[in-house]
C-alpha cells in the first residue's frame, strides 16, 4: 500500500509529492494528461521553444526559492520595466539602476510624468518595509482604486498600470485585489523576473525529478476504507490503495473528487505565437499596448532567450485576454491586423506557430478574495487538497499550497503554521 497518492502533476502535486518523497514517504503522483506539469509546460514546434502561455517566473517567490534549484534552471533576466507601444511610437519605462538601457526613455516618458515617477518610487520604498507576506493582509479594495489614492495620474493607469499589471491578472479592469498588487509589485522589486533559457517546462521538470510519476490514469473516484485509515482510488487503470491521498487537479476536477465547493470563477487567456526570419523589432523588454484591443502585451522571445528559436529565426509571443468569440483563423487575422499597426508591411513575414486558449488559467482574485480561500481538509477521511485555490493564484500559490497539505500529513507544524505568501 502507498503512503501518499497524489491525483495531478501541476505545481501543487508536484510539490507536495517532492516534499513528502523526501520526507522518506512512499509516494506516487496520477496525472490524467500525458504530460506532467499541469499548466506550466514548454513544447517544441518547428524548432521553436514554446511556453504553455506566456508565463515568466518572480524568483523571489519564497515556496519557488524553497523548492527549485534557481541556477539550474539556468534563468535568464527579463529587462525591467516594458516599453509602451502607440502605432510606431515606442516609450521605454524601466528602473535606470538595473536596467540602463531605459533611461533615456524613462526621463522622457510621458506614460509616466514626473510626478508618477515620484508616486512609483515613494510606493516602492513604503513596500520593501515590511516582510512581503505582510502586504497579503490589512484593508482591501481593486488595484484600480488603491493606485487613484496613490495619486496616479489617469494616463499611468491606463497605459501602463492596465496593460502591465493585467497581463499579471489577466483583466485589464484592475478590479483585483489590491493585496495581491502589492505583493507582486514587492516580488517584482525584490527579485525582477525572468525566464528559464530551456522554457518553463524546466520547472516542472526539476520538481518531478525522482518523484514516482505515471501520466494518462485519470482518478475517478475516491472511496475511504471502512475504520479509516486509506482510501481506494478507483482509477481508469484499476485500484490503488493507499493511506492518505492528495488531490491536486484543476478545482472543478477536484470539487468533483471529493465533493467539495472549490471554484471559485475561472479567467481564460488566449496566447498566439509567430516566428519571423526577419527582424522585426530589437526590443527585449514587454511591449504593452496602452489602448484597448485584442492584444494586450507580447513580448520577442527569442530578443532575450535567442536559443528558444532556430538559428537566423525570431519568435514573438502575443496575449490576448480572456477567451475571443473569433476561431483561430479570425482571431489570427485580427491579431495580425493590429500588429500591423506596430510593424506595418512587416507583419507579412510573420509565420503562425499556434493558437493556445487555455480555459482555467486563473481564479478570480477580487478584493477581499482570501476570505473565501479553500482549506486544504475535505470530507472525506485522509483526503486532501493542494490547488492554489487555498492561497493565490501564481506559481508561489500552487507551490505553497503543495508544502502545506504536504506538511499536515507529516505533522510538520513549521510547514502548517508558515503565513500565505511567506
Amino acid at each position: 500500500m502507498l503512503d501518499i497518492l497524489v491525483v495531478g502533476s501541476g505545481l501543487a502535486g508536484l510539490t507536495a509529492a517532492r516534499v513528502l518523497t523526501r520526507a522518506g514517504r512512499r509516494v506516487r503522483v496520477l496525472e490524467a494528461a500525458e504530460h506532467v506539469g499541469g499548466r506550466v509546460t514548454s513544447r517544441v514546434v518547428d524548432g521553436f521553444t514554446l511556453d504553455a502561455g506566456y508565463q515568466v517566473l518572480f524568483p523571489a517567490y519564497p515556496a519557488l526559492r524553497r523548492n527549485v534549484d534557481l541556477d539550474a534552471l539556468d534563468l535568464v533576466p527579463i529587462p525591467s520595466g516594458a516599453a509602451v507601444r502607440s502605432g510606431f511610437n515606442v516609450e521605454v519605462l524601466g528602473d535606470p539602476l538595473h536596467d540602463p538601457g531605459s533611461l533615456l526613455g524613462t526621463l522622457t516618458s510621458r506614460t509616466l510624468g514626473v510626478g508618477d515617477k515620484l508616486r512609483l518610487a515613494r510606493l516602492v520604498a513604503r513596500l520593501k518595509l515590511p516582510a512581503p507576506h505582510t502586504l497579503l493582509h490589512g484593508p482591501d479594495e481593486t488595484t484600480e482604486n488603491y493606485l487613484r489614492r496613490q495619486g496616479f495620474s489617469t494616463r499611468a493607469v491606463d497605459s501602463f498600470f492596465r496593460p502591465f499589471f493585467g497581463g499579471v491578472f489577466l483583466r485589464r479592469d484592475l478590479h483585483t485585489s489590491a493585496r495581491l498588487f502589492r505583493y507582486y509589485l514587492r516580488m517584482l522589486v525584490d527579485g525582477g523576473a525572468a525566464l528559464p533559457r530551456g522554457g518553463v517546462g524546466e520547472v516542472t521538470a526539476q520538481l518531478a525529478g525522482g518523484t514516482d510519476v505515471t501520466t494518462g490514469i485519470r482518478v475517478t473516484r475516491l472511496v475511504p476504507q471502512e475504520g479509516g485509515g486509506a482510501v481506494t482510488a478507483v482509477t481508469t487503470a484499476g485500484e490503488i490503495e493507499a493511506r492518505g491521498v492528495i488531490v491536486a487537479t484543476d478545482p472543478d476536477a477536484a470539487g468533483q473528487l471529493t465533493g467539495e465547493a472549490l471554484s471559485r470563477g475561472s479567467l481564460g487567456s488566449t496566447y498566439l505565437y509567430y516566428a519571423s526570419s526577419h527582424p522585426l523589432d530589437t526590443q527585449p523588454r514587454l511591449l504593452l499596448r496602452p489602448s484597448a484591443g485584442l492584444i494586450n502585451n507580447a513580448q520577442w522571445i527569442s530578443n532575450v532567450i535567442p536559443e528558444r528559436a532556430p538559428e537566423g529565426q525570431h519568435l514573438l509571443a502575443v496575449s490576448v485576454l480572456e477567451l475571443p468569440g473569433e476561431d483561430d483563423a479570425a482571431l489570427d487575422a485580427a491579431v495580425r491586423a493590429e500588429l500591423s499597426g506596430w510593424y506595418g508591411d512587416g507583419v507579412r513575414n510573420l509565420r503562425t506557430l499556434a493558437v493556445e486558449r487555455i480555459a482555467h488559467a486563473q481564479f478570480l482574485q477580487p478584493p477581499e478574495f482570501s476570505t473565501t480561500l479553500a482549506g486544504h481538509a475535505t470530507g472525506l477521511p485522509s483526503v486532501l487538497i493542494a490547488s492554489e485555490v487555498t492561497s493565490m493564484s501564481s506559481v508561489q500559490g500552487a507551490m505553497e499550497s503543495g508544502e502545506k497539505a504536504a506538511a499536515i500529513l507529516l505533522g510538520d507544524l513549521a510547514g502548517m503554521s508558515r503565513p500565505r505568501g511567506a
